[in-house]
């Protein structure tokens, strides 16, 4: 009995391999863009970190700056009101009230003083 042999020549090659085309980059490439857009957007968040910071320090030099012009206005307005206080008072009882109502010195009567031996002011 003969045995089967390859035909004269050879077999044809097999194309054993799809012949589809690469979908999309290369791996590296994706890798590379993603990075970039991080890298992007790591810039953008340090930069705005750094400008609300910046804000910031401006606001409470600003505020310290105003500090004594506040309380200049704040001292305006109680000697005004103390000298409106003053005039009610005299407009009201028809003379200058004296802060004792008397012409004789008196100790100051606070908690402070009441361990100290003092002379009887009464």
């Amino acid at each position: 009995m003969p045995q089967d042999m390859p035909p004269a020549g050879g077999y044809a090659p097999v194309q054993y391999k799809r012949n589809i085309p690469a979908r999309g980059f290369r791996p590296f490439y994706y890798l590379l863009g993603a990075n970039l857009i991080m890298a992007y957007g790591y810039y953008k968040l340090f930069y705005g970190i750094r400008e609300k910071n910046e804000l910031a320090r401006e606001k409470i030099w600003s505020r310290i700056h105003l500090i004594p012009l506040l309380e200049a206005e704040e001292d305006r307005d109680q000697v005004r009101r103390y000298y409106a206080e003053k005039a009610r008072e005299r407009d009201l009882l028809g003379r200058e009230t004296k802060v004792y109502n008397s012409d004789r010195y008196v100790f100051a009567d606070s908690f402070l003083f009441h361990s100290v031996d003092r002379p009887d002011s009464t």
